[in-house]
């Protein structure tokens, strides 16, 4: 039977389950990416499971978040992670080195292995032909231990790529045409694999663009084949070695791929699921005005694409550069782990070349590692760079999480980054554009946003065709190898003052007694949960970390969600988080379930729960529900007391579940989507207490 790549991959890890789209399955996980605003946790929990080295192929520990250290916090999670790494047996990639997912593309990403990261953006390498998943540090820590990683089966969605990208448009441009196709809500348990043979045309740091920002598509991963071009960016790594040709069967069947949405509503996304997708068919509306839209596969033509830009303030509210050009800009921030690769960087400096930014727009540039900087310096690009008027950074993630160069109040800021959630900038109400490096540059030069393709009639710029290096320059130095097995009983793990051991979920009662503690909307981010950007630093300090759970949506003068929790649980109520649509989307980050937890939050309701943040509630023993009832969802108030009978009974194996609102008098009904594995966690109070008991 013909396989798609994805399949083919997952056959070949898979340790447990069957191969049928929405059961859970078990994979056995190759390599395994941390960072250090999840890997301080996510080697605590390691360290709690009481496994002394680490039994994957390979395991790196990145430091590329928390940089700046202000106060000792950061470093101290730095010294702790630098020693954990060398004792357990994980590779670590030091401060300054570059990016996470860069850095794993450039020197580990390897095709048709498995790789599990506690960031959502690990998808970066199916750019290099592997399955890369986004994950919680407790997931990521099993995986260390040489557990499987467990999921629901995915379905494939098939992109086909067609034709080339024309002068000006980018990789970014491809992602941000899907996101417009498939939007940022209901592509849970799906994967998106590229094929078609506008694959070739594309470097394999093009094809990571596209992998990075499908993480916003809500999707498991995203993957391309491994071909030639794979082929020639290992060798120019000096990894030959390591090339694996892998691709999709000929006549691999891509869907059909169904979709609910609604008529109204989603009226704009229905016509683009109709222009640029196989076999679509629209059923009729129920009585909530939703329609099943059904498709076999997309068809994105490169040569049709033009520059593309996602509004203030989602991902997926895709417009044409054209249409909004115009309008005047005072930032512009190159850079980010899906746009800030050699190519991506020297395309930018071309551009630069005796030019100058313009003096209302500040333009800062962050290399995504130490071998695009070196690289960049080598070409003479950096100084052209710095001539031009642009701010160099250091080669981390940096603004994109909201660790500096927040915008100015009311003023647009056009970013190459991957979210524009509001108030990820570190601004609240900002207005934050997500474009390529071409649109970018375009805008630092002209003070406006600008379609790039109208450079060469304004200024007179012709547009220069960057080639992948021949070879790369390979450094590396900063990347500390662990201690032999026999020497690492010797290495002393440093713990300072602000490395606390994170709190364990508790087994369920026979009764959920509880309290709404906040009601939220559709789209509700794990930015908006736990807020990054200077609180970031708390992460390794659950308790302290806490206090800010909901912070950006906290109101002035009132308690805060973490004043009201602990109220709740003051009076013998467990609180209880309601919520709209696509609950948790955006980052892995586990601490929007792990403080939540820690307040004594122990279940969640709401219309959808996004993949990773599911996951991640489950593991820390807080049960996800699902509203069956849109009218349900929107009666349940803030300070309703709800409870739920037989809570055991229900976690072990119900389909649904009657949920009592003694404050309104009525009763509602949730359905309990969990996989069997799941059930077995909340059963044991989370996924550390269940792996300490022996369960897999």
């Amino acid at each position: 039977m013909a396989q798609t790549l994805t399949e083919k991959i997952i056959e070949a890890h898979i340790a447990s389950g069957n191969m049928r789209p929405g059961e859970e399955i078990a994979i056995n996980i190759d390599q395994t990416l941390t960072q250090d605003a999840t890997g301080t946790t996510a080697f605590l929990l390691f360290e709690a499971m009481g496994i002394e080295r680490v039994r994957t192929e390979l395991s790196v520990s990145y430091v590329d978040h928390n940089t700046a250290q202000f106060g000792p916090e950061n470093h101290n999670d730095h010294l702790y992670l630098q020693s954990v790494a060398r004792k357990v047996g994980a590779h670590f990639s030091r401060p300054g080195n570059g990016i996470c997912h860069q850095v794993h593309l450039e020197r580990f990403a390897r095709p048709g292995r498995t790789l599990l990261g506690s960031d959502s953006h690990t998808p970066t390498a199916g750019g290099m032909g592997m399955i890369a998943i986004g994950a919680g540090g407790l997931d990521v820590a099993v995986a260390m231990g040489g557990g499987a990683f467990y999921t629901t089966c995915p379905q494939v969605i098939g992109v086909e790529l067609r034709g080339e990208l024309r002068d000006w448009v980018s990789a970014k441009d491809i992602i941000l045409r899907l996101l417009s196709i498939l939007t940022t809500r209901g592509n849970v348990g799906t994967v998106a694999e590229y094929f078609g043979e506008g694959v070739k045309s594309l470097p394999v740091p093009a094809r990571a663009t596209c992998t990075n920002m499908g993480a916003e598509l809500g999707v498991t991963t995203s993957i391309f084949p491994a071909d030639e071009v794979t082929q020639q960016f290992l060798a120019a790594q000096g990894r030959s070695e390591q090339f694996e040709p892998l691709a999709a069967d000929a006549d691999a069947d891509y869907g059909p791929v169904t979709k609910r949405l609604h008529a109204e509503k989603d009226a704009a996304t229905i016509e683009n699921i109709r222009r640029y997708c196989t076999g679509v068919s629209v059923g009729e509306p129920d009585a909530e005005g939703m329609v099943e839209v059904s498709f076999g596969h997309v068809v994105i033509n490169m040569s049709e694409l033009e520059p593309l830009a996602a509004a203030p303030s989602s991902p997926g509210n895709v417009v044409r550069v054209a249409d909004v050009a115009g309008e005047e800009v005072r930032q512009v921030l190159i850079g980010s782990c899906t746009n800030s690769s050699y190519q991506d960087l020297m395309t930018v400096a071309a551009v630069l070349t005796e030019q100058t930014v313009h003096p209302d727009v500040e333009l800062a540039i962050a290399p995504g590692s130490r071998q695009v900087l070196t690289m960049l310096g080598r070409e003479r690009a950096l100084s052209e760079l710095v001539r031009a008027g642009a701010r160099v950074l250091e080669s981390a993630c940096g603004p994109c999480i909201g660790q500096g160069l927040s915008p100015a109040e009311g003023v647009a800021s056009l970013r190459t980054f991957n979210r524009n959630f509001p108030g990820r900038s570190g601004t609240t109400d900002d207005a934050v554009y997500l474009v390529s490096p071409q649109t970018a540059v375009a805008a630092a030069l002209t003070g406006e946003i600008t379609d790039p393709r109208d450079l060469t009639a304004k200024l007179d710029i012709e547009y220069t065709d960057v080639p992948a290096p021949g070879r790369f320059l390979v450094d590396d130095g900063m990347i500390e190898l662990p201690a032999e097995e026999q020497e690492a009983g010797d290495v002393k793990i440093v713990r300072g003052s602000t490395i606390v051991k994170p709190p364990l979920g508790d087994p369920p009662g026979e009764q959920l007694t509880g309290k709404v503690i906040i009601k939220v909307g559709d789209d509700i981010t794990t930015d908006h949960i736990m807020p990054a950007g200077t609180l970031l630093k708390l992460r390794s300090n659950v308790p302290e970390y806490a206090r800010y759970v909901f912070a950006p949506l906290n109101e002035p003068d009132n308690p805060t969600f973490a004043e009201r929790a602990v109220a709740a649980g003051n009076d013998g109520f467990e609180g209880v988080i309601v919520a709209g649509d696509s609950y948790g989307q955006g980052s892995s980050r586990e601490h929007a379930a792990l403080c939540p937890m820690y307040l004594g939050i122990r279940a969640v309701i709401a219309r959808s729960i996004e993949r990773i943040h599911q996951a991640n509630l489950v593991n820390f023993g807080i049960l996800p529900l699902t509203f069956r009832s849109a009218a349900d969802a929107d009666r349940v108030r803030p300070d309703d007391e709800l409870v739920i009978e037989n809570l055991r009974d229900a976690i072990a194996s119900a389909e649904t579940v009657t949920v009592a609102d003694r404050t309104q008098g009525f009763e509602f009904e949730c359905d309990v989507k969990l996989a069997p594995r799941q059930r077995s966690v909340l059963a044991a109070g989370g996924l550390l207490r269940h792996t300490r008991a022996g369960g897999k």
